[in-house]
């Protein structure tokens, strides 16, 4: 964890320093975590499983029918109709 004091004296060596130890910085203010920081390649990982978990789940609607070819009722579906 790093603190915002912290943060100001250091800069983005605290970060760099907290990454080392751990997949993510997490950034208190005021004692409250408030914000998280990552490394470019952690976050292109969560990406990446967001997009399988994503392309599961349309797999799995295709195999149990829920989907339409209708682009009007699509349409519908997305504007909440």
């Amino acid at each position: 964890m790093i603190t915002a004091s912290e943060l100001k004296q250091k800069g983005i060596k605290a970060f760099e320093d907290e990454l080392k130890k751990n997949d993510e910085a997490i950034i208190s203010v005021r004692g409250k975590d408030k914000y998280v920081v990552i490394s470019t390649e952690r976050y292109k990982q969560l990406l990446e499983k967001d997009l399988d978990i994503a392309y599961k789940e349309a797999l799995d609607d295709i195999k149990n029918g829920r989907y339409t070819t209708d682009i009007e009722k699509h349409l519908e579906e997305i504007k909440g109709v």
